[in-house]
């Protein structure tokens, strides 16, 4: 066995723990990475709390992005020394994974979900027994993750990787969700609610497509303006608004052609829904209180044709959409750099704060080494 160090959460706890842990050996289909660095996702955080069941103790952890050290037997797609960005898993075989709905992949719960290799098995362990890995087949809290093909796409070295990781996730769930899941049209008028890494990535989504009104609702005053820096055409602060919708409605009459939440938050759904125009497309990626029903009325839906869509990880096929968002940010489309800071790994609880804070949009973490 190897030793790496880890952000380890234990139950109950609310400070990760940074420790040892051993690695079980590299399976034949297998990737060792050298983390270079991983984003900090909401999802990370969600699945910390509690809040959805899992077994503790765990490594977090789904957006990181290294340089490959190493690779089983069976492994074709990289090889060692390449720079590679990770993503989530999925099997490719499904009829999902056959149609290119990666993100919609039959056994994607028990892949990403699990904290357990397919055979119950752990890649990390302590004194005390197994550690959960796996998250999203990586586990990237951590000096070194364990993932597989289907998790990593090739990034050109050139290219700084330690800064590529929320193109694994938070930036292909609010780009593709605009660009893939959505399709939004060139000239359209499109609503973002919530101005975190995934909203702000559906603003620099809306720019790409050529929508003509990008409108993002969102508290902060500083994530206001950076919304209007990276390319939205109005922004709203709620707290201002009695009647959010109304005042969505004051910017576009004819109602919005499609709105995106990252929020979950009921009255915000209410209001999206309520603005959107006829033919509407009202897309939900945040995370809700379970048991939350849908907004909207029945008759009120029909009578206009509109739409309310769940989207996954913005509907990607990683091996397609990814390579599509690096050459956006390589030519200036997709200035992700704007919403990073980078703290180590081992600052991972001070940079969960300043994220919650307002401090920065995404914190990246780094090696300590």
């Amino acid at each position: 066995m190897r030793e790496t160090k880890a952000a380890v959460a234990y139950q109950g706890e609310a400070a990760f723990k940074i420790e040892t842990v051993q690695m079980d050996e590299l399976r034949a289909d297998e990737i060792r990475v050298k983390v270079k660095g991983v984003g900090l996702c909401h999802t990370d955080l969600v699945f910390k709390s509690g809040a959805v069941e899992y077994p503790f103790p765990a490594v977090f952890g789904h957006e990181g992005s290294g340089v490959v050290e190493a690779v089983g037997a069976d492994v074709t797609k990289v090889v060692p020394g390449d720079h590679v960005l990770m993503t989530f898993r999925s099997c490719g075989t499904c009829d999902r994974c056959d149609d290119g709905d990666a993100a919609y992949c039959r056994t994607m719960p028990n892949l990403n979900y699990a904290g357990r290799r397919d055979d119950g098995s752990s890649v990390f362990s302590n004194d005390a027994g197994p550690v959960s890995s796996n998250f999203f087949g990586q586990s990237s809290f951590a000096a070194h993750a364990v993932t597989y093909e289907r998790n990593v796409v090739k990034v050109a070295k050139h290219l700084p990787v330690e800064l590529l990781g929320p193109l694994g996730c938070g930036i292909q769930t609010g780009a593709g969700a605009v660009m893939r899941s959505l399709e939004a049209k060139a000239n359209s008028a499109i609503l973002i609610t919530g101005g975190g890494s995934v909203g702000l990535s559906a603003v620099m989504g809306s720019v790409i497509q050529g929508c003509s009104t990008i409108i993002l609702v969102e508290p902060m005053a500083t994530r206001r303006e950076l919304a209007m820096e990276l390319g939205a055409t109005h922004t709203i602060d709620p707290a201002t608004k009695d009647n959010l919708a109304e005042a969505i409605l004051e910017i576009v009459p004819l109602g919005v052609d499609n709105a995106l939440d990252t929020t979950g938050v009921p009255d915000v759904l209410t209001a999206s829904l309520a603005s959107l125009g006829s033919k509407g497309t009202l897309g939900l990626v945040g995370i809700t209180a379970g048991g939350t029903p849908l907004p909207g009325e029945v008759n009120a839906l029909m009578t206009l044709g509109q739409s309310v869509k769940g989207i996954i990880e913005g509907d990607s096929d990683p091996d397609e959409f990814l390579p599509e968002l690096l050459d956006h940010y390589e030519q200036g489309r997709l200035p992700i750099d704007k919403l990073i800071k980078t703290f180590k790994l081992s600052e991972i609880n001070e940079a969960i704060a300043d994220q919650h804070s307002g401090g920065c949009v995404k914190a990246i973490l780094l090696p300590d080494d």
